[in-house]
């Protein structure tokens, strides 16, 4: 099963398949969208969850927070290091503390199939999309008020309790400065 839609599921499950396999990368490639050489479709995360409750034995990919919420079985998968590793918060942290940034970094980088024997290989961050320089002083605060929080142990905890994986330190550290600037 895969999603019939172009996704940012998409775009990380298949940047992962494309590093993992060339006759992938050839032959399908990675985006949000792709031709599909074979399966199901799915409109979003919830279609596809679907789809894969509805017929025995079948296999799809979707958000880690939607496998748990769905309670559908999940698997461990091999990573660069040559481990199996099971989708959680703490191998999805441990893909993200992976990530190198240059100095003047956007933060779009790709973590799928990261380095180390505890990262789970397709992970993914969540960005956010925020024009720099706003005139709107006041926005441009709130915004940067915003920032703050999300980097601050407490709202960490939250998203963990959300399930979605804690940023690394070292990130959060990284973040702090260019919230600063």
């Amino acid at each position: 099963m895969h999603r019939s839609d172009g996704s940012g599921t998409s775009f990380v499950f298949t940047d992962f398949l494309s590093k993992a396999s060339p006759e992938w990368a050839q032959k399908v490639g990675k985006a949000p969208a792709v031709s599909w050489p074979i399966g199901l479709g799915g409109k979003g995360n919830e279609g596809v969850t679907q789809q894969v409750k509805q017929t025995e034995g079948s296999i799809g990919y979707v958000e880690l927070i939607y496998a748990l919420s769905n309670r559908l079985a999940y698997a461990q998968v091999k990573n660069a290091g040559g481990q199996f590793v099971t989708p959680d918060l703490k191998s999805v942290t441990a893909a993200a503390a992976s990530a190198t940034f240059a100095p003047d970094t956007d933060f779009r980088v790709s973590i799928t199939n990261a380095p180390g024997a505890e990262a789970y290989p397709i992970s993914s961050f969540t960005w956010l999309l925020i024009k720099p320089g706003l005139a709107d002083q006041a926005k441009s605060k709130q915004i940067k008020d915003f920032l703050r929080w999300m980097l601050d142990p407490e709202a960490q905890r939250i998203a963990s309790d959300l399930n979605y994986a804690p940023l690394p330190v070292s990130l959060i550290q990284l973040l702090q400065e260019r919230v600063g600037r």
